[in-house]
């Protein structure tokens, strides 16, 4: 969503650069960018980066007919890094694109919207050891609390703790965003907040977002004093998406060591480098018919 990058552009403020690209005075493709001065290159609008990377998920650039991506990218003044972009079979045939990371999705429609089919796809030795392990918790007072606004805090405070400066919310410019993210999903009735507590302490916290009926996590924090936690809240997340009858719940990228373990779905992303002078007049494709404006 366009107000999703608005909350990071409101705070990163990257020089912007937009093209559009039209056919017969009709628009038919266009690419949303900005200027990093700090990487000196065109990256994804809003450029979120972190350590000389974007964390937005799910990039694209728009286009209808062939030729039009070709013309998009002849017409950038400068080299271009994008991050994360979902596959399109225009974007595919310019031969550009290179793996990148890969995202993990929950799809809970495979297992008939049942948790219990969900579990049943492990193997016994598997289901025991992970039923051992929920169960050195859940002989402990294990409660939910949803949507308490104050909790964001405390996922910002336990993620610092565990990533010190590896973590998104060490950077200034990052917490702030996620704040005006928070603040807009809020407003929007879409924000999720899920809290573990453990014998009245906080275990867990995280934030997500439900739109289109598509549940996406977006960050969590953890308490050490609380092992194997973790599972716990994300299982939780499984079983909630079943009983809502949710179409995909995304945990965005990164494995960390659980994701394919816990058979969610593995989602290519792809990247795209150029690099160019600012001084540049030939174009790399051939693009007839096609008129930019940016």
């Amino acid at each position: 969503m366009w107000s999703v990058r608005a909350c990071f552009h409101d705070v990163f403020s990257r020089p912007l650069q937009f093209h559009v690209v039209e056919k017969d005075q009709i628009p038919v493709g266009m690419i949303a960018l900005c200027w990093d001065g700090e990487t000196q290159q065109y990256v994804q609008f809003p450029g979120e980066t972190w350590q000389g990377k974007t964390w937005l998920e799910q990039n694209r650039i728009i286009a209808k007919i062939p030729g039009a991506i070709e013309a998009l990218l002849d017409s950038v003044p400068g080299s271009l890094h994008l991050r994360y972009l979902a596959w399109n079979k225009l974007l595919g045939m310019t031969n550009l694109l290179e793996p990148d990371e890969i995202g993990y999705h929950f799809y809970p429609g495979l297992y008939d919207f049942s948790f219990g089919n969900y579990m049943l796809s492990f193997s016994g030795k598997s289901r025991k050891k992970l039923t051992a392990d929920l169960k050195k918790l859940q002989d402990r007072k294990v409660t939910f609390r949803f949507n308490d606004s104050k909790d964001i805090e405390h996922l910002f405070e336990m993620n610092r703790n565990s990533f010190g400066g590896d973590s998104y919310f060490s950077d200034a410019k990052f917490y702030n965003s996620f704040e005006n993210l928070a603040s807009f999903l809020s407003q929007m009735g879409m924000i999720r907040i899920t809290t573990v507590l453990i014998d009245g302490t906080i275990a867990a916290v995280d934030m997500g977002a439900l739109y289109r009926n598509s549940y996406t996590l977006l960050a969590g924090g953890t308490n050490p004093e609380f092992p194997g936690v973790a599972k716990l809240i994300n299982l939780h997340h499984m079983d909630w998406a079943c009983c809502q009858r949710i179409n995909t719940v995304d945990f965005l990228c990164g494995d960390f060591n659980w994701k394919e373990r816990f058979h969610l779905t593995p989602q290519p992303l792809y990247e795209l480098k150029l690099n160019k002078s600012f001084i540049y007049n030939e174009p790399v494709f051939e693009t007839k018919g096609l008129k930019i404006c940016a």
